[in-house]
């Protein structure tokens, strides 16, 4: 059987893929009903729609492991995790990817930031060195079970130091065996060609919203070469803000007759779970059918 990692590696090979952040599980199938073929876990949306928590480390292995299950239970879309910091140093790393490749991670990505971290597109933010973030990829590459799961890592130096360092730690970091690299907050076109140029390995490209990066087409991502676009909170926002409106209507009328027409109808709803499957499984133990 041809595990997640083998076909998110695949995918990333015919690129550029775009990965949707699923901010919980019906969100994933929701992706996979569309027609995409991979899926991201973002701390960012994790920590905000699950725990209502800001993106700064705050949540643990154990949390985030079993989010992963639930998701690659509901979906069977790969899908990438993003396991921050790693939860530690070296030896804790190891953990970190056998934790998230058991319960089902096709890619896990780890970042170079000290605790207490930050969203990439945030001031503040403060790097680990060099040699330990290559002790932590190490570490990763030797627990993994599966050698198809990929190891993405992150580098933050663009918006700590400038360009130039990013691309000195990247070279560090595939020869440490990152699989692909993800260069976070880069803030030209011209800088993500630069590191492409620089740079052999798959490269991540991050697309989220009211950051430092150009919002480019998923088809410029392919005309330069990047093999992986992450929408990590685009739907998470989506989905706030029509809530927001939901109930600021809601309070002034006193009903939802006004925005039936934006919800979500009883059936499809139904459908997106699988409803009609259950009942019919239900009936059949009992003898009904």
């Amino acid at each position: 059987m041809t595990s997640t990692g083998h076909t998110f590696r695949k995918l990333l090979s015919t690129g550029p893929v775009p990965l949707p952040g699923a901010f919980n599980p019906l969100v994933g199938r929701m992706i996979a009903a569309s027609g995409f073929q991979a899926a991201y876990l973002s701390g960012a949306a994790f920590s905000a729609g699950q725990l209502a928590l800001p993106d700064v480390g705050l949540f643990g292995l154990a949390e985030l492991a079993e989010e992963t299950r639930r998701l690659t239970r509901a979906c069977d879309l790969p899908i990438l995790v993003d396991a921050d910091t790693g939860f530690g140093e070296a030896l804790a790393v190891e953990r970190t990817m056998r934790e998230l490749e058991d319960a089902g991670a096709a890619a896990i990505q780890i970042e170079d930031q000290e605790l207490p971290k930050r969203c990439g597109h945030l001031s503040g933010k403060s790097l680990i060195s060099t040699d330990a973030m290559c002790a932590k990829i190490r570490a990763a590459v030797a627990a993994r079970r599966d050698p198809a799961t990929m190891l993405v890592a992150r580098t933050d130096a663009r918006g700590v130091t400038n360009l130039e360092e990013a691309i000195l730690r990247a070279r560090a970091y595939v020869a440490a065996g990152a699989d692909a690299i993800f260069p976070e907050a880069l803030t030209t076109r011209e800088e993500y060609v630069r590191f492409r140029q620089e740079i052999q390995t798959p490269l991540i490209a991050n697309m989220t919203e009211f950051g430092k990066s150009p919002l480019l087409s998923l088809q410029e991502w392919g005309s330069l070469g990047y093999n992986g676009v992450l929408f990590p909170v685009t739907l998470l926002r989506v989905a706030l803000r029509g809530v927001q409106a939901a109930l600021r209507e809601l309070r002034a009328t006193g009903t939802q007759a006004g925005f039936l027409s934006q919800l979500q109808t009883r059936q499809e709803l139904y459908d997106l779970l699988g409803y009609q499957d259950y009942e019919t499984r239900d009936q059949a133990y009992f003898g009904n059918l």
